[in-house]
């Protein structure tokens, strides 16, 4: 006996902020919607787990800054609570320098980077150039260049050869803030926000329901999944574009769309946590945020929430990640517990736990923290995924108009999309309307 077809007004697949962002906006407008999510939870890249202690920390996305004025005003009207990044003292860089060495050193790769976000991203003299190729034709220090390099690809999470340079140039423009990204971090964590919106959709979320097929026509679209199908008006895919493309599509995608999901790429990261009795590197005059230029894509800085819960976060990104997540998890506890002592002294080893997650491969979004354009040439691709082929709609963090790969991004563009999608409903209902 076949089960009896759902109809709602639109679905949303994904519920990742993105996701969660437009199906409130879509509640606000009044439109009936099923919010579909593949996972046990929502959030997407953002998640929390338990550490060894028992304590809840943010195995995924984290911090946020008050240049990003969305997630900020979620964070205040959610009641949460914000614990500021420490950051006084010395950084440190490895192989060893003096702290004005590491200074001299840091503000070089920045100006590297201003350099480039100088240059158009449509300007014809840098087609076809990979970041890695513009790179090697700058005239600045080895030093400087190899902290950009650990600095982009600590950021992106992929290699430099990979990247067109108009790509990060372009998503660099639209990172507008002012003071550190690094700011601060929720003390109940990225995810109880996530959760905390997740409660005010009701029945209308639902979790381990991943979406096999997406079949459309003018009459709308009709969502499979294990648990049957949804008849809907309109669907929204909040998925990276590189999930995305994953997604079978009856009839398949016109080509231009489908070209232009092909041409992502998820960022490789693992992230890993380590707890302390206490914050014992302040004690040293440092701040606990460590380069490593010998490891470019290796970063890490103190993320305490208290002097009573001293904690430093690693980030391992781009192609380093993918060697390191061949380890066994002793061997990675291991080559980090060295790489730590190494620039902060022995009393890195005296750790209370250790905690990591690999987002190198996840089933779900692909890697972390953001997809990224990897063909030179696809410089319409943004364009030509946001356009959509209605009534099919594409919206992430990696196309927004502002912090693409940023949870602020991921607000941003879910709001567009489901205002859009809100438009042309009521157009449809207003032309029926004034047509019967």
């Amino acid at each position: 006996m076949s089960k009896e077809i759902e109809r709602t007004g639109v679905v949303i697949v994904g519920a990742g902020f993105t996701g969660l962002s437009a199906a409130l906006e879509l509640n606000k407008a009044g439109i009936d919607f099923l919010l579909l999510e593949a996972r046990d939870r929502v959030g997407g890249r953002v998640e929390a787990t338990l550490n060894g202690l028992g304590e809840r920390i943010d195995s995924g996305g984290q911090f946020l800054c008050e240049d990003m004025p969305e997630l900020m005003a979620l964070v205040e009207a959610r009641g949460k609570t914000l614990a500021v990044t420490y950051v006084e003292g010395d950084f440190i860089a490895r192989p060893s320098m003096s702290p004005k060495e590491a200074e001299r050193t840091y503000f070089a790769a920045m100006a590297i980077r201003e350099r480039m976000n100088a240059i158009a991203p449509d300007d014809p003299a840098i087609a076809g150039l990979t970041v890695a190729a513009w790179l090697d034709r700058q005239n600045d220090t080895a030093d400087a260049k190899v902290a950009f390099r650990s600095m982009i690809e600590g950021l992106w999470c992929l290699a430099l050869e990979k990247v067109p340079l108009w790509h990060l140039i372009d998503n660099d423009r639209r990172i507008t803030n002012e003071v550190p990204e690094l700011q601060y971090s929720l003390r109940e964590t990225m995810q109880s926000l996530a959760d905390d919106l997740a409660g005010e959709l009701g029945g209308r979320l639902r979790l381990n329901e991943p979406v096999t097929q997406i079949g459309h026509g003018p009459k709308g679209v009709r969502a499979i999944s294990a648990n049957g199908a949804i008849e809907a008006r309109q669907v929204l895919v909040a998925l990276p574009p590189a999930t995305a493309a994953k997604l079978d599509f009856a009839p398949s995608l016109p080509v231009n769309l489908k070209r232009a999901l092909d041409v992502w790429q998820s960022g490789a990261v693992i992230k890993i946590l380590v707890r302390y009795a206490t914050p014992f590197w302040r004690d040293r005059g440092l701040s606990g945020m460590v380069m490593w230029r010998d490891r470019p894509g290796l970063f890490a800085c103190d993320t305490s929430k208290d002097a009573d819960h001293a904690a430093l976060v690693v980030f391992v990104g781009g192609p380093l990640a993918l060697r390191w997540r061949e380890f066994s998890d002793a061997a990675l506890r291991a080559e980090v517990t060295a790489r730590l002592e190494e620039a902060l002294g022995p009393d890195a080893s005296d750790i209370l736990d250790f905690s990591h997650r690999d987002w190198t491969h996840d089933r779900w979004s692909g890697g972390a923290y953001s997809d990224l354009i990897v063909v030179t040439t696809a410089t319409d691709a943004e364009r030509t995924i946001l356009a959509g082929v209605p009534p099919v709609h594409f919206a992430s963090s990696e196309v927004s108009p502002s912090f693409p790969g940023y949870v602020e991004g991921a607000i941003v563009a879910g709001r567009i999309a489901a205002k859009k999608i809100a438009t042309e409903l009521q157009s449809a209902i207003a032309t029926k309307a004034s047509g019967s």
